[in-house]
């Protein structure tokens, strides 16, 4: 039996009374949690889904949120975790490509959701202070549904630089085998606590928070929207043993005034992902924090981890680590040979974490996977030590916050805009976010507004905001007389000089 949801029923045998779940003074144990996941599957099958159905999950992190994702994967449907900042026009896209039959969708977001769903004919069922009242008279599903080790357990969205989001296929063997991985690389236990401010419809947060946590027994503290000092409010009082989060949270919680004020001696470990950290942050929250910072590398198409500095090996700040138990990593050329130590390539893996493949997109498989290795799109080099360093992400991606920002899609909206001839999108470095986000624009001959091009600007970068969800649309516009281009017309983003404001 390989569903991943059988890891429930497995902890709440052994620990029944344990909390698993928690969030201020809302405890979940693991016999509650087992029930619940039990009555989410019940629902389902009052509603007529049927095993293999795509369900959406469109949510912050709630106390109701594992429930239905377990109670989902033991019913034995697909879970599309869906981020809850995206607009109707966005939600519409992931409910009609996944063919979402239903969503769960909380109350917050259902302005957004409630018209997306009816354009796709996807019902409904919110996430709402009455949500437990209708689970309430259900009798629990007590079996978990079979699954084998290649049958999907989650279809994960992400994007390319170039066209719409595609669908990770995660399997249950993906998902169940990297949890493993991150129960082992940060020791997890029962009597851990570990931090939930990562959004578990984010591949690092499900599975090195939640799915790991679930597996070793260990309590998951949710934050549902991070701010530091609440952070800080939480580690103090639960005892976080374990903190993961991206370079932003560890940024934000070194400069947070007060920070001295709090019993932070519960700390053992620190895990960063997402985006490079600063060296000079890994030493100053180790000096600071007194826990062991670990950095790793890993995508949504492998589940994610596949490479990270661990404890009992070697560490070399700066590093993604080396390669994870069951990873297979290579620098490859663009032809595919493998490149000598040192020398710089991307990054190529197979292996027990890697998707089964893009959600009804063969042709995007094809191109990720052409030989039975997954091309991540990020160069990196390997030294003779074999550890991983991470040169570049990939080539025009933006990292916001710890959130993947893909500037065609943002370009793609730029263009609907009547006055814009030409659009580009860049990230550059910010000391809040990581990177923030700039358009670059040209208009069309006679374009309405031209004259005043302040208000214009401002006016196309409020047309995206309302758009796109907020961690994406760009923080300034600049209008240009033309973008710089090359030989071919390529628009040529490198040479896009913004101006200081």
């Amino acid at each position: 039996m390989t569903n991943l949801a059988t890891m429930v029923g497995v902890s709440a045998q052994r620990n029944p009374s344990g909390t698993a779940i928690k969030m201020d003074d809302i405890e979940i144990s693991f016999a509650a949690l087992e029930v619940l996941s039990g009555k989410v599957a019940a629902l389902l099958a009052d509603r007529g889904i049927k095993p293999g159905d795509r369900v959406a999950l469109i949510s912050p992190n709630l106390p109701q949120m594992p429930p239905i994702y377990y109670g989902i994967l033991r019913y034995g449907a697909i879970v599309v975790p869906l981020n809850p900042l995206l607009k109707a026009r966005e939600v519409a896209y992931h409910l009609r490509d996944s063919g979402a039959s239903l969503a769960f969708a909380w109350e917050g977001v259902m302005a957004e959701v409630a018209p997306a769903a009816a354009e796709t004919g996807t019902a409904i069922i919110p996430i709402d202070a009455g949500f437990m009242a209708l689970l309430g008279p259900l009798d629990p599903i007590a079996g978990v549904a079979p699954a084998e080790a290649g049958d999907t357990a989650v279809i994960l969205y992400t994007s390319g630089t170039t066209g719409k989001p595609k669908g990770a296929e995660l399997t249950h063997e993906n998902l169940r085998s990297n949890a493993e991985v991150s129960v082992s690389l940060f020791s997890s236990r029962d009597g851990d606590v570990i931090f939930g401010g990562l959004p578990f419809f984010h591949i690092f947060g499900q599975t090195c928070a939640l799915n790991s946590a679930v597996l070793a027994g260990a309590t998951v503290t949710i934050l549902p929207k991070f701010d530091p000092v609440k952070a800080l409010e939480i580690i103090q009082r639960d005892k976080v043993t374990i903190f993961e989060g991206v370079p932003t949270m560890y940024i934000a919680l070194l400069r947070t005034p007060g920070r001295d004020n709090y019993d932070l001696s519960s700390l053992r470990l620190a895990a960063s992902g997402g985006s490079p950290l600063p060296l000079e942050i890994l030493h100053e929250f180790e000096s600071t924090f007194g826990a062991t910072m670990l950095e790793g590398y890993g995508l949504s198409e492998t589940s994610p981890v596949v490479t990270f500095n661990q404890v009992d090996g070697i560490r070399k700040p700066g590093s993604v680590g080396t390669a994870v138990t069951g990873a297979q990593l290579r620098v490859v050329d663009e032809a595919g040979n493998d490149v000598e130590p040192g020398a710089v390539g991307e990054i190529a893996v197979a292996g027990p974490y890697v998707m089964k493949g893009y959600w009804n997109n063969p042709e995007a498989t094809a191109a990720a996977i052409p030989d039975g290795w997954f091309r991540t799109g990020d160069l990196g080099r390997r030294d003779g030590d074999g550890v991983f360093f991470i040169v570049d992400r990939k080539k025009d991606m933006i990292l916001r916050g710890g959130y993947n920002v893909y500037p065609r899609e943002v370009e793609e909206v730029l263009y609907e805009h009547p006055a814009v001839a030409e659009a580009a999108v860049v990230g550059r470095p910010d000391d809040v976010h990581g990177e923030e986000i700039y358009a670059a624009v040209a208009l069309k001959a006679g374009a309405d507004g031209a004259d005043d091009p302040a208000a214009l600007a401002e006016n196309i970068r409020g047309f995206v905001k309302d758009r796109v969800a907020a961690y994406k649309y760009p923080r300034r516009v600049v209008i240009m007389d033309a973008l710089p281009k090359g030989p071919t017309g390529k628009i040529l983003k490198r040479e896009i000089t913004i101006p200081q404001a």
